[in-house]
């Protein structure tokens, strides 16, 4: 039987990630792989995560499971955090999963479940899960068009001719916030545009929201979320707690789907369960456990607010510091653009022959289409990175 088994495409970011550990130049720079570092290139612990864990240590008395869909306490933390009440919570199934990327796994099950037919449409470029998990399941997908390759900016035009040709049924998945791959948002008047067009062709939002916080702030990242929420019949919705909260490793992420009334909200929280149930069974509890905590804990959350905020406007420094910088060696504000993208990445606009050259060169790892973990960078590597992008022709 095994021996029938084809070879999958290798994981392009597992491969640069093993060609990095590989490299022996002790002035190599990481851009590729998509996890928070601070200026030490190191990935803490948040203080809050600390402090939760320690009382769960202190206080937990048991293992056993909680329930298919994870605890109620975390559904309804998480609900509360994404969206902030801008639908009635009778109105919303969650389910905690294993990561955004169970979310999103669920999520594509649940679709083929109420309808086989639909096709799922996902932006120009996207996480390259995305069209995997959806190609894996079976379902039919398309593309509509997002980042302007020659701006480094969303082809806004171009996506509301493409999504004007969604049919009623179709499926549309959205980046809540810090678009991945490219960092190129949306801005609100633009998202009730696209709200609008949702409402006249009939499709179903689903809306990846794994960066909540890394933008431009908790509230902020999240109001795209919830105008879309408010707006619309049904929508579903995958957030992760990886970033965020730092637990990437306990595996901790939620689906929610809004439902048209409360009355049909029970039909689709049996559905999670059940899809649960085929998939996994119970889902991880820690990392679910401490978000709770965290969030229903007046200290805990403040402190886990304040440290956030810092991490993002790190992040938006390091921004502004690799803009500055490849002005001043360029004389030209043709790199603005990564000043004005949010969360980790940006898509530099690099060629694959020069990110080749990049890693050959200089030894910088980024993804082949020129995606970049500005998280990835210190006050020490920015110089560096410019000089290279310069030296390269970019």
């Amino acid at each position: 039987m095994l021996t029938n088994l084809k070879p999958q495409p290798a994981d392009k970011i597992l491969q640069l990630m093993q060609m990095f550990r590989e490299d022996p130049r002790t002035d190599k720079i990481d851009l590729g792989v998509g996890i928070y570092k601070d200026a030490t290139g190191n990935t803490p612990v948040m203080r809050a995560i600390k402090a939760a864990e320690k009382q769960l240590w202190e206080t937990e008395t048991t293992k056993k499971y909680t329930a298919l869909a994870g605890d109620p306490a975390y559904g309804d933390a998480m609900v509360d955090l994404v969206l902030g009440g801008a639908v009635a919570r009778d109105r919303v199934a969650a389910a905690a999963t294993p990561g955004g990327t169970g979310a999103i796994r669920q999520a594509v099950e649940l679709i083929r479940m109420a309808s086989p037919d639909a096709t799922i449409w996902i932006s120009a470029p996207t996480w390259p899960n995305h069209p995997s998990i959806i190609r894996y399941v079976g379902m039919k997908m398309a593309e509509y068009r997002y980042f302007d390759d020659a701006t480094r900016g969303v082809d806004f035009d171009g996506m509301m001719a493409d999504l004007a040709g969604v049919k009623a049924g179709d499926v549309v998945l959205l980046h809540g916030c810090c678009h991945n791959p490219t960092g190129a948002n949306l801005n609100m008047s633009q998202w009730a545009e696209v709200v609008e067009s949702l409402q006249k062709t009939g499709a179903v939002p689903f809306i990846d929201i794994a960066y909540q916080g890394f933008g431009d702030g908790l509230e902020v990242d999240a109001e795209a979320v919830r105008l879309v929420a408010s707006s619309m019949p049904e929508t579903l919705i995958a957030a992760s707690c990886s970033k965020n909260f730092g637990i990437y490793r306990e595996r901790t992420g939620i689906l929610m789907a809004v439902s048209e009334t409360a009355s049909g909200q029970p039909l689709t929280q049996g559905t999670l369960a059940f899809l649960n149930r085929q998939n996994y069974s119970f889902p991880p509890d820690h990392g679910a456990r401490l978000v709770t905590m965290i969030l229903n804990d007046d200290a805990l959350r403040t402190d886990w607010q304040a440290e956030l905020e810092d991490v993002r406007q790190g992040m938006l420094k390091l921004r502004t510091q690799l803009a500055a910088e490849l002005q001043r060696l360029s004389g030209s504000d043709r790199f603005g653009f990564l000043a004005q993208h949010r969360g980790m990445f940006s898509r530099l606009g690099a060629t694959p022959e020069q990110v080749e050259r990049l890693r050959a060169e200089h030894g910088i790892y980024m993804i082949g289409d020129s995606r970049m973990n500005i998280a990835g960078l210190n006050e020490a590597t920015i110089p560096i990175l410019a000089k290279a992008i310069i030296d390269t022709g970019i």
